[in-house]
């Protein structure tokens, strides 16, 4: 298809859904995880791409970054299509009338950048550059942190600070360890950690040793920067955070997994992979031994005005990831048989967690169980112009309850700060 092709068809699903498009489900296995089984993914498919690629623990939402699973990666994994077609934004699904096509979110931004995300956006940041995904494991995550920015450069990545929210609807059992270590304790050494590193093959290395763990409580969030250690627990996560697959483990051994070297220096240049220094230097270390990090950086919910003049509205609307220049979300409950106009101030990324009605112009549903491969009601792409404009949200049920969450990129002015993060 060529770009004026592509144009064309991008431009006539923007007119017929309103400033609003239909996403498809971007599935994600790692390698080194288990994956958690609440993704309302068909159990038949949490290995449908190979048992050497690993389950699928991950569902990659609005995204325009490319997963960095090494080598064998197909070229669009963890890639958003947008799915385009004659009655799409009223079925959506395989079957509906006309033709269905598919077109990825990247290409789209690239070609009609303005009209997605405006053109403010555009020249200052150069696109969508926010990742936000479902990550749900049945264990832990090893203690790992993500690049700053300066470490990152070398390998000609940028760093990724990045946020959890934890799901309620999503979250109906804890799996093995509901806990997530944070940073390092306060009188924790860099000799500490090199010490660590140097017994790699030995087993644990006992970093966990030098951490602390936090219970996860449904509902609730927080906030990680760049450079901090943090190994997650086993609640289903969302996950806004700047568009980039940088990492390092720092952990050696997870319930009884080894994991590999490769893994903590996949993005270290090669001539420093064994410099222990370096790569204890690629942690924000005041940030790790911070005493006050639990006040910093833990997040309940923030309403975005008075409850019950919401309430009285239709709706409730809270933010649940902020305080980053680069990313925000809110989670946006419409009451049963309710009908709101709701305006934002940037474009968004949506995915659903519960009930059915429209948006906008489109139909939403949650599903119960996703086929590898098949297409949903559930996610949806909406343009700075629809979101400023307002859209109309129906819950189309009189007993349920819509929730959904929406995720927005940097420069968006509605986005609360947090003095001290």
């Amino acid at each position: 298809m060529s770009s004026t092709e592509k144009v064309k068809l991008l431009e006539n699903a923007l007119d017929e859904g309103g400033g609003v498009v239909r996403l498809a489900p971007a599935w994600v296995p790692r390698s080194f995880m288990m994956p958690g089984g609440r993704l309302k993914l068909d159990p038949k498919d949490l290995y449908a791409l190979g048992a050497h690629r690993g389950g699928i623990d991950e569902r990659w939402l609005a995204s325009t970054t490319k997963a960095d699973n090494g080598p064998g990666t197909p070229e669009d994994e963890g890639l958003s299509y947008i799915v385009t077609g004659d009655g799409i934004a009223g079925a959506g699904v395989e079957g509906a009338a006309g033709t269905t096509r598919k077109i990825l979110l990247k290409e789209a931004i690239e070609l009609l950048g303005d009209r997605f995300l405006g053109k403010e956006v555009m020249e200052r940041y150069g696109g969508w550059q926010v990742l936000a995904k479902f990550f749900d494991n049945l264990g832990p995550i090893p203690h790992h942190m993500h690049q700053m920015d300066e470490h990152a450069a070398r390998v000609g990545r940028k760093g990724k600070p990045e946020s959890y929210y934890f799901p309620r609807q999503l979250n109906f059992t804890g799996n093995n360890f509901p806990y997530t270590f944070f940073g390092l304790r306060p009188e924790t050494t860099r000799d500490d950690i090199i010490k660590c590193l140097k017994r790699w093959n030995e087993g644990d290395n006992g970093i966990l040793y030098h951490s602390q763990a936090y219970k996860l409580k449904p509902g609730t969030g927080w906030f990680v920067p760049a450079g901090i250690l943090h190994a997650p627990g086993s609640l289903v996560t969302y996950e806004p955070q700047r568009a980039s697959d940088v990492f390092g483990m720092f952990q050696s051994l997870v319930e009884g997994r080894p994991v590999a070297w490769d893994l903590l220096v996949k993005d270290v240049p090669p001539e420093l992979a064994h410099d222990l220094d370096y790569i204890v230097s690629m942690l924000d270390w005041e940030g790790n031994v911070d005493p006050d990090f639990s006040r910093k950086h833990y997040r309940e919910p923030l309403p975005v005005k008075p409850v019950e003049e919401m309430r009285g509205e239709g709706y409730l609307e809270y933010w649940v990831s902020y305080g980053s220049e680069y990313f925000s979300a809110k989670e946006l409950t419409v009451l049963p048989g309710r009908s709101v106009v709701i305006r934002d101030s940037a474009a968004y990324g949506l995915i659903m967690l519960q009930g059915h009605g429209t948006v906008g112009k489109m139909k939403v549903e949650t599903p119960t169980m996703i086929r590898f491969g098949e297409l949903t009601n559930d996610e949806l792409f909406v343009t700075v112009e629809a979101a400023r404009a307002g859209v109309r949200i129906v819950n189309a049920s009189d007993r349920e309850e819509l929730v959904m969450l929406k995720h927005f990129g940097p420069g968006n002015p509605d986005m609360p700060l947090v003095a001290g993060a």
